[in-house]
């Protein structure tokens, strides 16, 4: 059974950083590209971030890009996203999870490419 641990989220305040964890278990986390998306209260999943297998390569949202640094341990099976620069914006609920390979920024920002989730963890962030 497959099954993703999303940690780390919390309670900042603004301008502040946080680095969530995700941790999959029951598939060969290597041959799975891994993003992050975030839901905040009435509004659609966004996409936040992707990360290809090796980690070679990494794609951002436009709202994130300069703050957010997503990376992955693969000895680990885990990959991270390091939240800096904090806004209240940034606040809501964040899920990872887990795709096959593209080159494609436009197919890692769409949440019906993944193929497993986690459960996500809040993120609060305040003014």
């Amino acid at each position: 059974q497959v099954q993703l641990a999303e940690s780390g989220g919390g309670l900042v305040q603004a301008g502040g950083s946080l680095r969530l964890s995700c941790a999959p278990s029951g598939l060969f986390f290597s041959l799975y590209a891994m993003g992050w998306f975030r839901q905040a209260p009435g509004k659609e999943r966004e996409w936040v971030a992707a990360i290809t297998r090796s980690g070679g390569s990494t794609y951002y949202a436009d709202s994130v890009k300069g703050r957010f640094a997503i990376s992955r341990d693969n000895a680990k099976n885990t990959v991270y996203l390091q939240m800096n620069s904090l806004k209240p914006d940034d606040t809501a609920v964040y899920f990872c999870g887990a795709t096959f390979a593209s080159d494609s920024a436009s197919y890692y920002s769409a949440s019906g490419q993944y193929k497993y989730w986690g459960r996500g963890t809040q993120v609060t962030v305040s003014s």
